[in-house]
């Protein structure tokens, strides 16, 4: 089914409303979503944390009484379960939402290593949230799902939930959305100048592109990956973990290397990093105001101070930089210091078409890494 089609059917059943985070199954749809309304939050708006997407439907069914759409990979399930359960229930204050699920994982389709588990219990975990599910296929047809759309709308007028769960393959594009930025320096460069430099250091990486490019770097320099923790899931969490890892290994430097949509998605850890001021932590946020791994749509990143509000969250040193020989005098700086430093380094949104995966597994990344700090 088009992307086009499927709005088409959306608006006949009065929803015209979409918010939430990107997600690569959805693609087709996110392009068409973008295309149509972009720069007007009052019909779409990408959120920083799928979490808070409920809540921004949440005061659009207040401000209209009309039902709003949230759409999310399934890996964010987890952030929209606290304002499920204690806001949209029917048991609570009855807001009718409407979710488009992206199905990673999906059981006999293959997919990554983070996404397996997940895959396996998105459809219970929605329907324990009682949200009612109907799983979009390739094989689904418009009347089929026009017929599930309408049966919706009686469970919307008594404030429940639906979602579709919309398989790998089910939607295509009828135009390809091209997204871009004017900054220049590439990410893996970056990140590449980062691992030949400092080559020491624990680096916790966050999930998609750049964990991938970590791995490939590495890989293209000969130099081990038992130092390196790529966070694969868990998006928005690896600052946490590299937070515990610097307080746990204090002798050691720690880098957290991060996208922006990342940093975004749970900024409060900032404000954590920041009181507890570990001297030997990295945080450092690769910019691209863009969800990159899922697809290119933009985040806030081209709109926000990243460094202000590192400065506000009490980081020692702060930098911001666009080239590669700003980046590497950075480093060394950096390296030398002995105090909490924050690095943002606004990139190109672009990567190779041959980017590999990650050949190890996360068991044999997780306990590689355990070996390596044990020395």
């Amino acid at each position: 089914m088009t992307a086009d089609r499927l709005l088409e059917i959306f608006y006949s059943s009065g929803i015209d409303f979409f918010c939430g985070v990107p997600d690569s199954l959805l693609k087709p749809f996110c392009d068409a979503v973008y295309s149509k309304y972009n720069g007007d939050p009052t019909h779409h708006l990408i959120t920083h944390n799928e979490g808070g997407a409920v809540g921004y439907a949440a005061g659009y069914h207040l401000a209209t009484g009309k039902i709003p759409c949230v759409y999310l990979q399934n890996s964010g399930i987890g952030n929209i379960t606290n304002p499920v359960a204690s806001l949209t229930s029917p048991l609570v204050y009855g807001m009718p939402v409407f979710y488009i699920v992206g199905w990673r994982g999906q059981p006999d389709i293959t997919d990554e290593p983070q996404h397996a588990f997940q895959g396996i219990v998105s459809e219970e975990q929605l329907e324990t949230l009682g949200i009612t599910v109907f799983k979009l296929t390739g094989t689904t047809t418009e009347n089929e799902l026009i017929h599930t759309m309408n049966n919706f709308k009686h469970l919307f007028t008594v404030g429940k939930s639906t979602a579709l769960l919309v398989s790998k393959g089910a939607l295509i594009n009828d135009v390809s959305q091209d997204y871009s930025n004017n900054w220049r320096l590439s990410r893996e460069t970056a990140i590449a100048r980062i691992a030949e430099t400092a080559q020491d250091v624990i680096i916790v990486s966050s999930t998609g592109k750049i964990s991938r490019e970590l791995f490939e770097t590495r890989k293209r320099l000969n130099i081990k990956h038992d130092h390196d923790f790529l966070t694969v899931g868990s998006m928005g969490h690896d600052s946490m973990i590299a937070l515990s890892i610097a307080q746990q290994q204090p002798h050691r430097q720690v880098w957290s290397l991060q996208g922006d949509g990342a940093f975004i998605m749970h900024m409060g850890a900032a404000a954590i990093i920041g009181s507890v001021a570990p001297p030997n932590l990295r945080q450092i946020v690769l910019n691209n105001a863009a969800h990159e791994s899922v697809g290119g749509m933009p985040t806030a990143g081209a709109a926000v101070d990243f460094c202000g509000i590192a400065k506000s969250c009490g980081y020692k040193y702060i930098f911001r930089v666009e080239t590669i020989n700003e980046l590497d005098s950075t480093i060394l700086k950096i390296l030398a210091v002995n105090e909490l430093c924050f690095l943002e380094i606004r990139c190109s949104i672009g990567s190779r078409q041959n980017l590999g995966r990650p050949t190890a597994s996360p068991l044999e990344n997780k306990e590689a890494l355990i070996k390596a700090l044990r020395i």
